[in-house]
């Protein structure tokens, strides 16, 4: 819950977007009024603003206050609520409030153990696949996100970004590519709320992205793979440093470990810091 220090009120919209006509865009809001019945429509706008931080992790509200605040009826509203508590982004608490899903530790770790587990497999799928215009593709996917990021755009960089690491999978199928789709916009949350989505640190994420993007470039589908776990594990690593520096991730070194043992170097960087040494 964000508390507006000027009038002392209380919302669950942060205070950066608090400029935003309710929790949507107004074009979004119009289009909502148009078509307030659209149980479909209703989930979008509830899930876009839960992804990107506009609904507070944590907090809580009524299924009333929410539907006014959406400008909708609240039969869609419960619908589209069920689909996101089916995903994990919602809650459901007593007297017809929800809550949005926290950040935590076991979120973290669960959330990088499927997507390097599952993009291992998709990867070494798709990489033997890619054309001369796919590998064209991604590096005019990695053009642009220097663009965005360059320009600290961080919403138009969230677009090719999506789509530069949808390529590297989309050889496995739509089933798997959806469900590696749903783990990325789960991420995002913690990217966006824990910095990994600030310019400061784009020189080493792209040069992550670089590697990952020659390595299947050459038809390289393991060195792939590994890359792919180096950088995951380093933007986990991030999160989780912030949440609880002293956690041990035994459960994704361990994932990391068995699913791609040829990235040591993505294990060393999830390793707990040693004890300081004594001063002599």
């Amino acid at each position: 819950m964000y508390t507006n220090q000027e009038t002392g009120s209380t919302s669950l919209i942060r205070p950066e977007v608090s400029a935003r006509v309710s929790l949507v865009d107004v074009q979004d809001r119009a289009r909502t009024g148009r078509d307030g019945q659209n149980v479909a429509l209703v989930h979008d706008l509830l899930r876009t603003a839960i992804l990107r931080g506009d609904l507070a992790p944590g907090a809580t509200t009524s299924q009333v206050g929410l539907a006014r605040n959406l400008g909708v009826s609240r039969t869609p509203l419960r619908e589209a609520l069920r689909l996101l508590q089916r995903e994990g982004l919602v809650l459901a608490e007593a007297n017809r409030r929800i809550r949005i899903a926290d950040f935590s530790i076991a979120d973290i770790e669960e959330l990088y153990l499927m997507r390097i587990a599952l993009e291992a497999v998709a990867i070494r799928i798709t990489v033997p696949t890619l054309t001369p215009e796919d590998v064209a593709e991604l590096e005019g996917l990695m053009a642009q996100m220097d663009h965005f990021m360059r320009r600290d755009d961080f919403e138009r960089m969230d677009v090719p970004h999506r789509a530069f690491h949808a390529r590297f999978v989309s050889g496995a199928g739509s089933r798997v590519a959806s469900a590696i789709g749903q783990l990325f916009d789960h991420a995002q949350r913690y990217r966006r709320a824990y910095g990994a989505a600030v310019s400061d640190g784009w020189p080493v994420r792209r040069a992550e992205h670089r590697a990952m993007l020659d390595a299947a470039a050459a038809g390289d589908a393991a060195l792939t793979v590994t890359r792919m776990a180096v950088h995951y594990a380093r933007t986990a690593r991030l999160a989780l440093s912030q949440l609880d520096p002293g956690h041990d991730p035994v459960l994704l070194r361990t994932a990391i470990a068995t699913v791609v043992p040829a990235a040591t170097e993505a294990i060393d960087l999830l390793r707990p810091p040693g004890p300081p040494e004594r001063a002599r």
